[in-house]
């Protein structure tokens, strides 16, 4: 007799088919209703995040959660001057480069939450040679991504929207400087939350014989 791994671990199974829809269902959301979202909801996001597995278990991620409007308005305006002077560069037409930024500030500052999500190499391994160092360092990386992605997951078994934005990646020091984030902490992207304002796209998925090699 096989028992799951549920089973064995002392916790009730989880029903596979209600698992694998709730996966496929997921999609982003960028439009919000103005409600807030319980501190004990946001909790457990986070506890789901965190719950993810990590490089030598380091666990290098870190959280900004954001809910006061003047810091939503300040690294949207801050981060929309960056993104206008990049598309400018780009060459793109200057009056669609701030259709970009005024759609980036309205989902940004139109979300109840906003989760920056951060990097720390402080616990992570050090190694003197560059490749085995940058090993390290993309070992960080998929670990945070694999929380982000946990946090957008418990986001959609809450009837809650979200979406993974990586402007922080472009406006680094930007972000670190608004929230007076600590020196080690590296934004990687931030996480808008909110009860869904409208559903979500649909987006398709290539199919498996595109992406997987059977050997």
């Amino acid at each position: 007799m096989t028992h799951s791994f549920q089973e064995l671990n002392g916790s009730p199974p989880v029903d596979a088919r209600w698992f694998f829809d709730t996966l496929t269902a997921r999609r982003s959301i960028r439009d919000f209703e103005s409600v807030p979202i319980a501190t004990e909801v946001i909790e457990r996001l986070l506890t789901a995040a965190c719950s993810a597995p990590s490089a030598h278990n380091r666990q290098p991620w870190r959280f900004c959660v954001i809910l006061d409007e003047s810091y939503k308005d300040r690294l949207a305006r801050s981060m929309g001057e960056v993104l206008r002077i990049d598309r400018l560069s780009d060459g793109i037409d200057p009056d669609e480069a701030q259709a970009e930024v005024h759609r980036s500030y309205d989902r940004l500052t139109g979300a109840p939450v906003v989760i920056v999500i951060c990097l720390t190499m402080e616990d992570m391994d050090r190694y003197l040679d560059e490749p085995r160092a940058h090993a390290e360092y993309l070992m960080a990386v998929q670990s945070v991504a694999m929380a982000g992605e946990n946090l957008l997951l418990m986001a959609h078994t809450e009837g809650l929207g979200a979406c993974w934005m990586c402007a922080p990646l472009f406006t680094q020091d930007i972000v670190t400087e608004i929230l007076d984030l600590p020196s080690s902490w590296e934004p990687q992207g931030l996480i808008i939350l909110g009860h869904p304002a409208q559903e979500g796209r649909d987006r398709s998925r290539m199919p498996l014989d595109r992406v997987v090699l059977w050997r």
